[in-house]
């Protein structure tokens, strides 16, 4: 039951991935493409270094409050934590990353995906 919940969580997550993830101002996505920010594990989009524009820290924190609030109301209507509902919001970010793109894992380690390289995926998002 709590797998079918989080799997449903991460279906309603990718539904409204465009806007979570991009939501609209070309600063945010020019800083991604730049692998100035990336995803992180727990479904959040995290510094890999400081960016250079206000506007752009502006609106990842922006993007991370509006994900905040979506995985909060998700877990109230079904019992489960933010927490699980982000990382399993995450392990369906981590699969559809583009190549260039940045991404941590649970070692708090930044990386790229590379050309060629299968999207990261924990093992616990595969049930392994």
């Amino acid at each position: 039951m709590r797998r079918t919940l989080l799997l449903a969580a991460a279906g309603l997550l990718v539904a409204a991935g465009p806007a979570l993830a991009q939501s609209g101002p070309t600063a945010l996505l020019a800083v991604k493409s730049a692998g100035v920010i990336g995803e992180r594990y727990d479904g959040y989009l995290g510094y890999v270094r400081e960016p250079d524009s206000n506007a752009a820290r502006v609106q990842t924190e922006a993007v991370n409050i509006r994900r905040r609030a979506i995985y909060t109301r998700f877990a109230g209507l079904h019992r489960l934590s933010p927490q699980d509902v982000g990382i399993t919001a995450g392990c369906t970010t981590l699969a559809r990353l583009e190549v260039g793109e940045a991404y941590m894992l649970a070692d708090g380690q930044w990386r790229r995906r590379e050309p060629g390289q299968p999207a990261p995926v924990p093992a616990y998002c595969t049930g392994g």
